[in-house]
Order: C-alpha cells, then sequence, then structure tokens
C-alpha cells in the first residue's frame, strides 16, 4: 500500500482552522461542564432538599443514561420543532457541556464527601455559615482531590468533541471529512485527524500533571 500524505499537506490551513474550533468548542463546553457539575454535585449532597436532590438525581440519571449523540441529535434537530432555532456551535457547546456536566457532578460529590465532616463542624464551631464553610475550607481541599479525575474527563471531552461534525460544525473532523471528499485519501487523512487529537490530550495532560505537582494532588491523570 502506498500512502500519499499530499491531500493533508495541501490542506493544513482548513485543518487548523479546524483544529481551532475544536480547542473553542472543548473549551466553551468544559466551562458548563465544570459550572453546572459544581451545582449538581452539591446538590447531590443535600438529600433532606427532596425537590432540589431529584432533580439533580434525575438530570445524572438522563445524561450519563443516554448516547452524547443523540443529545446532540435532539438540542440541533428537536428544538427547531419548538420552533428555537440555535446556531450548530452552540447546539454543540450545550450538548457537550451537560453530558460532560453530569460526569463532573458525580466527580465534585465524591470529592466533598472524601473530606473529614469534621472540618465543616470546626469551620460552623468559628462562627462560619454551612455555605461559607464550603466555599473556603472544603471546596479548596476538594479541588485538589478532583484533579485525577476532572483530567480524565476533560481528555474524554475533547475526544467527544468530534461527534459535533455530525452537526455541521467545521471542526477538526469535518474539515478532514471535507479533504476526504475531493481526494478520496481517508487512511491519510484520518491518520492526521488522529495525530492532532493526540497532541491535543497529550498537551491537556501534561498540563495536568505540573498542577498535580504543584497542589500535591495524589495520584497520576493517565
Amino acid at each position: 500500500m502506498n500512502f500519499d500524505f499530499s491531500p493533508v499537506w495541501e490542506g493544513w490551513q482548513a485543518l487548523a482552522r479546524g483544529t481551532g474550533v475544536t480547542v473553542g468548542i472543548t473549551a466553551c463546553a468544559l466551562l458548563v461542564g465544570c459550572t453546572v457539575g459544581l451545582l449538581v454535585g452539591i446538590g447531590r449532597l443535600h438529600p433532606q432538599r427532596r425537590a432540589l436532590y431529584a432533580l439533580c438525581t434525575a438530570y445524572v440519571a438522563v445524561f450519563r443514561g443516554t448516547p452524547l449523540l443523540v443529545q446532540l441529535f435532539i438540542w440541533f434537530f428537536g428544538l427547531p420543532q419548538f420552533g428555537i432555532m440555535l446556531p450548530a456551535f452552540v447546539c454543540g457547546v450545550i450538548g457537550l457541556g451537560l453530558y460532560s456536566g453530569a460526569y463532573v457532578s458525580e466527580i465534585v460529590r465524591g470529592a466533598i464527601q472524601s473530606i473529614a465532616h469534621g472540618q465543616t463542624m470546626a469551620a460552623q464551631s468559628l462562627g462560619m455559615t454551612p455555605a461559607q464553610a464550603m466555599w473556603n475550607i472544603i471546596l479548596p481541599q476538594a479541588v485538589v482531590r478532583m484533579i485525577p479525575p476532572l483530567g480524565n474527563e476533560f481528555i474524554a471531552l475533547i475526544k467527544n468533541s468530534a461527534l459535533v461534525s455530525l452537526l455541521t460544525i467545521h471542526d477538526l473532523m469535518h474539515e478532514g471529512q471535507k479533504i476526504i471528499s475531493v481526494s478520496y485519501r481517508s487512511l491519510e487523512v484520518y491518520l492526521a485527524i488522529a495525530v492532532v487529537y493526540f497532541v491535543l490530550t497529550g498537551t491537556v495532560t501534561l498540563i495536568l500533571r505540573h498542577f498535580e505537582k504543584r497542589l500535591g494532588a495524589g495520584g497520576l491523570v493517565r
């Protein structure tokens, strides 16, 4: 078999633009996922607040129990039937962000629960409210323990972002498919795409390892 990477070299600018879109949509989805995950994770710590706990639990069950691709299609193809027209990029961010948020919420909940309850009691004995104890005492410690599993979730989010190409978003995968449609060199183009994703995930891994060492987090991101 003869390899011909000339279509990749000729289309490198398109692939670079697609990589930029992939990074952008992943970063936006990461912001959504972390925000939603933090709020839902904290909400699932209070079963005595039945309505809030039930809502958060239902969210996690639905978004973890259904395929990401189906969720993306619902946002992109389903909302217009209710008269809600959102740009493809926004649908991709919402879909990826809410899907990731369901997993982040469990990471947040587990990390907070791993902190000794005595620290909350000690903070309240000093006059702090439960909210103050959470934000000033518990969360800073929990964040350190969240880094390894959050790193794995961030890497998964980068790879899952390839699905947004099906929403006509001009990400890395979409640009690669356009090159394939005119060159018919699918293997070479997909190999190049795989290398770019590998570089992106490898960069994230190195950054997270650095933060782990700085913060003294246990374990390694793999």
